[in-house]
């Protein structure tokens, strides 16, 4: 129930709107010690907020007021459809309703899976726009910093897929190569050694499905984690395939990868191309956008810090190393591209 009150002060219509919050536990709305309420407060700084029990007043002029309690409605609705609400969801909301790129609901409501009473779902604009890309792509390349959640939610759409007998298989890959440390003296077996690398996808794995059912699948070939080197030679049809740290292959690996496809597969192919381990730097991520980019049912989804869904310093840490590289490649440029000395002399009369 919405009540409303208007009064003119000068030249600004002021405005005071009462939001009665009806079958939903406040907590969940406001978040606990009111942070969520926090943020909402944080985007409106004309407006004031108060809340007492289950009815939230909003005060201030008419155009900010409507706004806030536009973001308002939209987190009720999200809370009554059991999303569990964050910061970032907040964020988010409040950026898509100020973009007008459509309704938070309905962007980021979308549950890809439910595992152990917890809803996997995008959380920002870009993720929504990446999984989107996910169901109407063959191949998608999701390419951003650290955090956006590229491999989480490529990961989460294959055992979708999976469970929805939409394919017969997951195979999930990575380049071997050491971020800055040499490996290869590591005691024991080739798989051994191996193992480290590919870590990371068993560990979301183990998140997303049984951990007592991921050993049978593994077993019986249902799922395959593998190094990228392996898969020459292959072609894999029925199956979803994910390649991790793609920024880590050659313009030749990625070629290859790619014409694995077989027929009623799909691609995911992860990566941030601001963290290349290769020696030489020439890496096959960087590459194929420009070589690809305008072939129909392939899609480049890139994520930015916007995106990030670690903590609020992960996308600032990003900033301030894309900023960096920035200024050092314009230095760069500068430096190779300033007259000499020499050539001033020799130019002038």
């Amino acid at each position: 129930m919405v009540t409303s009150d208007s009064e003119s002060a000068g030249s600004t219509e002021r405005e005071s709107v009462s939001i009665e919050v009806d079958g939903v536990a406040m907590v969940r709305l406001l978040g606990p010690q009111d942070r969520l309420l926090k943020v909402v407060e944080s985007k409106f700084p004309s407006v004031e907020m108060h809340v007492r029990g289950n009815e939230i007043t909003l005060s201030g002029d008419s155009a900010s007021v409507e706004s806030a309690k536009e973001l308002v409605d939209e987190l009720v609705t999200m809370v009554r459809g059991g999303h569990d609400l964050g910061e970032i969801e907040v964020d988010a909301s409040a950026k898509i309703l100020r973009g007008n790129q459509g309704s938070p609901q309905q962007l980021l409501g979308q549950t890809i899976l439910t595992t152990r009473g917890k809803a996997i779902r995008p959380k920002t604009l870009g993720q929504a726009q990446y999984v989107d890309a996910m169901d109407n792509n063959t191949i998608v390349f999701g390419i951003g910093p650290a955090g956006t959640g590229k491999t989480y939610l490529a990961m989460a759409k294959a055992v979708q897929a999976l469970q929805r007998k939409e394919v017969d298989r997951i195979i999930l890959s990575r380049p071997a190569i050491e971020a800055g440390e040499r490996l290869g003296f590591l005691p024991g077996s080739l798989t051994d050694k191996i193992d480290p690398y590919l870590r990371p996808l068993y560990d979301a794995l183990n998140d997303m499905m049984d951990p007592e059912l991921v050993p049978k699948l593994l077993a019986a070939g249902t799922v395959e984690v593998a190094p990228l080197a392996y898969m020459r030679g292959r072609t894999l049809n029925n199956s979803f395939v994910v390649l991790d740290e793609a920024q880590n292959t050659t313009p030749e690996q990625m070629k290859m990868f790619l014409t694995r496809l077989g027929f009623d597969s799909q691609m995911v192919i992860t990566g941030d191309i601001t963290q290349v381990d290769l020696p030489e730097g020439a890496s096959g991520l960087k590459l194929v956008s420009n070589v690809l980019r305008d072939i129909d049912d392939i899609h480049f989804a890139e994520l930015s810090s916007a995106d990030v869904v670690r903590h609020s310093l992960v996308g600032q840490i990003v900033d301030a190393y894309t900023t960096y590289d920035a200024e050092k490649q314009r230095d760069e440029y500068n430096r190779k591209n300033r007259p000499s000395k020499r050539s001033r002399n020799h130019e002038r009369p």
